[in-house]
């Protein structure tokens, strides 16, 4: 008895002693902590979406159900263009998108997800996660109460959809085209006009000739939209988004009052889930290609030689610019070139080389 009551006292003086956030933390210890994730993808969109579900319940399993998370698809809680925002107040703890959605807020974010003849997904990881890349994310987010962290990727995109035939650079002038990122900036400085929308919109869109072409990810989510039905010709190198990483963000204030073992828990699970993503495309584009050509009759085309060169010109033009306007853009540029030509020549002489001899 007197042995219980010692220890009762002791844990009291303990409790008493301790700083708010240890109280904080240890107030929530025992019971369950619901979140909200809101999410830039239609509802059970496949790759993103559900991945997006995947990385909420695997958290879940991974706490033993102490923090619950509910996924919420574009415009349940809030529009797709408004994810930063909703996680960035805290209506949302949460949330899953892609980085180049946010330019108005931080135009360096364009940087983290797909830069235009930049950087394989095998590279970005690298970079992010050993190139100090992350880090530099995370200050950009840093005065808006965020935090980036990486969680999923759909490794190198196809170039998009179109309604007619490309043969020359010029047959982008005029073009009213869907794409995100630095890519938009690349394609109207080679005279075409890049449309910003969410993915739900694009078939629409296309159907009613809104648009000429629009590009998202691949052929597992190609398929998926439909895009088949109302633009014949799918080109590719996917020169715009060679390693386009997914985020996931969260309130910072949300994430420090977690039990360090939660907050360990999600920033685990995302790691997982930018490796389970990665290979779930890897996998299901190659079987959503077959069907498109084989079942559906898309006409698969290569960008010719010279756009790509045109594109390539142009890419280098807007980097350039773009790192000139503001000193986050340049420091995250000067740091995201940097990594990459050191590591094109382990990819030269590793992945590549191998690639060239399997053909």
């Amino acid at each position: 008895m007197k042995r219980r009551y010692f220890l009762q006292k002791a844990g009291l003086a303990a409790m008493t002693a301790a700083p708010a956030p240890a109280l904080a933390k240890a107030a929530v210890a025992g019971k369950q902590i619901r979140w909200k994730m809101v999410t830039a993808w239609p509802k059970n969109f496949p790759g993103a979406g559900t991945s997006a579900a995947r990385l909420a319940g695997m958290i879940g399993e991974m706490s033993g159900g102490r923090l619950h998370i509910k996924v919420y698809a574009a415009g349940e809680l809030v529009p797709a263009f408004e994810v930063f925002d909703a996680v960035s107040r805290g209506t949302a703890e949460m949330g899953h998108a892609a980085s180049h959605y946010w330019v108005g807020k931080a135009p360096a974010a364009r940087f983290f997800s797909g830069v235009p003849f930049g950087m394989t997904t095998d590279e970005m990881n690298a970079w992010l996660y050993y190139g100090g890349g992350l880090e530099l994310w995370r200050e950009i987010y840093a005065p808006m109460g965020v935090i980036p962290m990486v969680a999923g990727n759909a490794g190198i995109q196809m170039a998009g959809w179109f309604r007619r035939e490309i043969g020359s650079a010029d047959d982008l002038r005029g073009m009213k085209i869907r794409i995100q990122g630095l890519a938009a900036d690349v394609l109207q400085r080679a005279g075409a006009t890049p449309v910003s929308m969410p993915v739900g919109d694009i078939f629409s869109s296309l159907q009613s000739g809104l648009i000429d072409a629009a590009e998202f990810t691949g052929p597992y989510n190609d398929l998926a939209l439909g895009f088949y039905k109302v633009a014949k010709y799918y080109y590719y190198p996917g020169w715009h988004e060679p390693g386009a990483t997914a985020e996931c963000t969260v309130n910072r204030k949300a994430f420090e009052r977690l039990p360090a073992e939660l907050q360990s828990i999600v920033t685990t699970a995302c790691q997982a889930m930018n490796l389970d993503m990665f290979a779930e495309y890897t996998a299901r584009n190659n079987m959503a290609l077959q069907t498109l050509v084989n079942d559906h009759q898309v006409r698969l085309r290569r960008l010719p030689d010279a756009v790509i060169a045109a594109l390539r010109g142009l890419s280098g033009e807007v980097l350039a610019d773009i790192a000139g306007k503001d000193a986050s853009s340049a420091k995250v540029y000067a740091a995201f070139e940097k990594f990459r030509t050191r590591i094109a020549g382990w990819t030269d002489v590793s992945e590549y080389a191998f690639l060239k001899t399997r053909i």
